[in-house]
């Protein structure tokens, strides 16, 4: 009894005391915290032993594919799409830049949101890349929080600009002589500044879940990025509080904003039921076809990821599935925007042949 006092009262336990620990003295010195040695531990179904999360360095992303064979294929593939998701988009940029007949709302929301598609994709593509490129499946803990937080931000980022240029289009169509007005720089410099302030408390959310967490040997994540809708179900601490905001976060910064679609939508349909002439309708519908169809494509791979993983018990089908929107979904939208966009083609040959 008095050496477990000793060992209670004592910050740094001797190393004799640690020995006689390991002999039964009825404590574990994992993070200070007396446990009973009759209890079994706490571990998780891929752990073998617990581990303190502060001491924790290294998790392994398992990756889309175990076959060594597909390494070179998939390497090959995702280079490829990364380097047209960076040159699509960076072209949408430059056009906008350099044409001063597309210094509009509508562009300049569209120029940033080309921008936060960049950023989204950087945050995982890369790494998978230098995994797939290496052989190798670490990732340490602080890259990992790192994932978490700006895949966040720049997830919640895309959603946001997406409602906000909805309600440009609905401003555009439905009150076409204050478009202008409403619309000034200002207001969409504010627009663009309060979507990235709630985004960026939404990704520190998620850093802090994250980081609360503790982890056990051998954390395997059967993802190719930090998934943070995943890495609450690896660990060996409770989450039931980190799903309840996981849900409530999805709630909000993506529920919401697909409300707001869907409303600035139905207005504008009605909006242009009313106009007779029918040339004028195909006109206001064509102003908005590239960004319904970025919509559909940005949620509707989205809600597809989260139906196959409700349905599926496989998570390397999920991670495969999750291509859809991390990689798939940033490469098309400057595909989208510049077939369907004639001011966009006509800026990006005006470009092309002041280069030439």
């Amino acid at each position: 009894m008095a050496d477990s006092a000793i060992l209670v009262l004592r910050t740094e336990p001797e190393p004799s005391l640690l020995a006689r620990q390991d002999r039964g003295s009825g404590f574990s010195l994992l993070g200070h915290t007396p446990v009973e040695t009759g209890q079994p531990k706490k571990t998780c179904p891929i752990c073998i032993e617990p581990q303190n999360q502060t001491s924790y360095t290294e998790l392994l992303l398992l990756g889309l594919s175990d076959d060594p064979e597909m390494q070179p294929l998939l390497f090959g593939l995702f280079l490829s799409t990364y380097l047209m998701i960076m040159l699509g988009n960076l072209l949408i940029i430059l056009a906008v830049i350099s044409d001063s007949h597309l210094h509009t709302p509508m562009y300049f929301f569209l120029c940033n949101l080309s921008l936060a598609d960049i950023s989204f994709s950087t945050t995982t593509v890369p790494k998978m890349l230098v995994n797939l490129h290496t052989s190798s499946k670490s990732i340490t803990y602080a890259g990992c929080l790192t994932q978490v937080t700006f895949f966040s931000l720049f997830a919640c980022l895309d959603s946001l600009l997406l409602a906000v240029m909805a309600y440009d289009r609905l401003v555009a169509i439905c009150q076409p002589l204050h478009y202008l007005v409403i619309m000034n720089p200002r207001t969409c410099c504010l627009l663009v500044l309060l979507s990235f302030f709630f985004c960026l408390l939404d990704s520190q959310l998620h850093y802090l879940m994250v980081s609360q967490l503790s982890f056990c040997a051998d954390v395997e994540i059967p993802h190719f990025f930090c998934d943070p809708s995943q890495i609450p179900n690896l660990a060996c601490s409770d989450t039931s509080t980190n799903n309840i905001l996981i849900y409530f976060d999805g709630t909000i910064f993506g529920g919401v904003p697909l409300s707001g679609i869907l409303f600035s939508y139905y207005k504008i349909v009605s909006s242009i039921l009313r106009v007779p002439s029918s040339g004028s309708k195909y006109k206001a519908f064509s102003t908005c076809g590239s960004h319904l169809s970025v919509v559909c494509l940005f949620y509707g791979t989205g809600i597809g990821v989260y139906l196959s993983s409700a349905v599926s018990s496989s998570l390397r089908k999920e991670a495969v599935a999750s291509v859809m929107y991390t990689v798939v979904t940033p490469m098309l939208n400057p595909i989208i925007y510049s077939l369907r966009n004639r001011d966009i083609k006509s800026a990006l040959w005006r470009m092309i042949r002041r280069k030439a």
